[in-house]
């Protein structure tokens, strides 16, 4: 598969139209594949909750546009980090490490990354999302 610019045009494209301002686009090559690898179209105020992933890490990628990646702690609830990606910035990519508080939003329109961790999906749980 080649990512084109087309694609990443079409995503930004849907992801305005999505009520979540975010779209997806799965990168597996079946759904028996047992990693996650996707593209994912994020729109400016799309909102996404603090969460974590207990047993792998995230690799983010910005392939477009600008987002940032806040890092939080679990006790006092606060951002520890923010980290702010652009693909031709200081930082291009993030990796999350397993277990870690963390979100990701955009800051410009048109922003598109590319996320990957082991194993199949699942959706997080109660536990896994970081009321503030």
């Amino acid at each position: 598969m080649t990512i084109t610019q087309q694609l990443l045009d079409k995503l930004t494209a849907q992801a305005k139209e999505n009520p979540r301002l975010r779209q997806s686009f799965d990168l597996r090559n079946s759904a028996d594949d047992d990693s996650q690898r996707m593209l994912n179209a994020i729109e400016p105020g799309s909102e996404m909750p603090i969460h974590r992933h207990k047993f792998t890490s995230e690799t983010v990628v910005c392939l477009r546009g600008c987002l940032v990646e806040e890092f939080f702690d679990e006790l006092e609830r606060i951002c520890t980090d923010r980290i702010e990606l652009t693909p031709n910035g200081p930082v291009v990519a993030v990796n999350v490490p397993a277990g870690q508080w963390h979100r990701v939003y955009a800051k410009e329109s048109g922003t598109v990354l590319m996320e990957s961790k082991n194993g199949k999906y699942e959706p997080l749980g109660e536990e896994d999302i970081l009321a503030l």
